[in-house]
């Protein structure tokens, strides 16, 4: 009887203390991560196909198609393990990578602009319709992921479930950032003060 009701009270005590929902929040941060690769991988096996629909395109930028391949072959070379979830330098550089596989399409897109024949081409427009369709959906789990870590890292770091998280070890989890943040956080520069076209005083 009393180990039935050491047990009760241990139950009520892990309870109490964040315990069941530092279980909860990992599981949840771990399937939105699935999530957020999966749709990682969706976008990189879609890349061969618009490789190989732009090089049907004789005259395209041939850099700007060894920058994607490049960044394709990057991105899907760093293995991902559970792990990567408490490992922020890992998952910083699995990140930056998937960044630099986003600029490479984007590049791609922009250059694929000026060329009718391309624009013209139904696969090409399949493709990046597709293409389109899947930044959403890795847009969406992102901002799964980061709402359910957002919710895991306040629990780990309130009182008194931060307790909790020192006696089993639930160490804040890193967060999807925007690679390109000092960037974008900088005021673009403005100059109205460029020269009048020639031919005119």
């Amino acid at each position: 009887m009393k180990k039935l009701v050491a047990t009760l009270a241990a139950a009520l005590a892990l309870s109490g203390c964040g315990y069941n929902d530092f279980q909860r929040l990992d599981e949840q941060s771990k399937a939105a991560w699935s999530e957020v690769l999966n749709q990682y991988q969706r976008r990189a096996d879609l890349v061969p196909n618009i490789v190989a629909t732009v090089k049907g395109e004789a005259a395209f930028e041939q850099d700007t198609l060894t920058r994607v391949i490049e960044a394709r072959t990057k991105a899907t070379s760093i293995q991902v393990t559970p792990e990567t979830l408490n490992n922020p330098e890992s998952f910083s550089k699995f990140q930056q990578a998937q960044g630099e596989l986003s600029s490479a399409l984007s590049r791609l897109m922009v250059v694929a602009e000026r060329y009718p024949q391309l624009q013209a081409n139904q696969a090409f427009r399949d493709l990046r319709v597709t293409l389109e369709g899947t930044e959403n959906r890795i847009t969406v789990a992102r901002n799964r992921y980061i709402q359910t870590v957002q919710e895991y890292n306040v629990l780990a770091r309130s009182f008194p479930t931060n307790l909790t998280a020192m006696v089993f070890s639930y160490a804040p989890k890193p967060s999807l950032t925007v690679q390109n943040e000092a960037e974008i956080s900088t005021p673009p520069r403005v100059d109205f003060s460029s020269p009048a076209p020639a031919g005119r005083q």
